[in-house]
């Protein structure tokens, strides 16, 4: 908010119409409703809002029991014209590929990452994940191993099989956040290129973390994450 033209009232409105956005709200919805003279004044104001959303751990904040689960994200594949074959659905795609590491009954940590591959998955949970924990995945093969590293091992729920609970095992949480995203972007945004796909999932995913909150105190701890950080206009990546 530091020399912003933009008076600080319509700061506090644009971040609480975000903290209370299910589904998130579009730059040009904000720029009728906070009266903004240009389209590009409410979109990067939304996105020094997203700025302030992300987190910085140091060290592994997901503890207990983890789901973690991977998704892609784009618009609907279109039927090559040249042939008759569906386009593929899921892995195989042009869609970038987001990962999501969920604490049950807690956080979520989800970004996007180059590839779907072993060393990208292991490496997050790695990075993110306590190691007294338990790991939850589906029966993908780049997740084999990885309950050795941590204490608590590593459940496996076999979607091929059209098995979707083991117990307590599952990757439900995780498939809910990624409806929420999805959702949000078909019917809010409707389009997000990958440059700026990560300030997305750290907004889906600071709401996610504050979801037991009402609107007010969403925002305000929305608010106090602005200290520290900066968004420059020739930066907005």
């Amino acid at each position: 908010m530091e020399d912003s033209h933009i008076p600080l009232n319509k700061w506090v409105l644009a971040f609480h119409l975000i903290c209370s956005s299910k589904k998130g709200i579009s730059a040009l919805q904000l720029q009728r409703n906070l009266g903004l003279g240009s389209y590009r004044t409410a979109w990067f104001l939304a996105h020094r809002i997203r700025h302030a959303f992300k987190k910085n751990p140091t060290q592994p904040t997901l503890f207990g029991i983890v789901e973690v689960d991977e998704t892609y994200v784009g618009g609907k594949p279109r039927r090559s014209m040249s042939t008759s074959k569906k386009a593929p659905i899921g892995r195989g795609t042009k869609k970038v590929p987001v990962i999501a590491l969920v604490q049950r009954n807690g956080n979520v940590i989800a970004k996007p990452i180059a590839r779907v591959t072993g060393k990208n998955l292991k490496g997050a949970i790695r990075e993110q994940v306590q190691k007294e924990s338990r790991i939850v995945t589906d029966e993908f093969k780049s997740y084999i191993g990885i309950g050795k590293e941590f204490d608590g091992g590593q459940g496996t729920v076999r979607h091929g099989m059209l098995e979707y609970a083991r117990g307590a095992d599952h990757v439900n949480t995780a498939e809910s956040y990624f409806a929420l995203l999805k959702r949000g972007i078909i019917g809010a945004f409707h389009h997000v290129s990958k440059r700026h796909l990560h300030r997305y999932c750290d907004e889906f995913s600071f709401r996610w973390d504050n979801r037991r909150i009402d609107d007010g105190e969403r925002t305000i701890e929305a608010i106090k994450k602005v200290e520290g950080k900066r968004l420059m206009c020739k930066e907005p990546a």
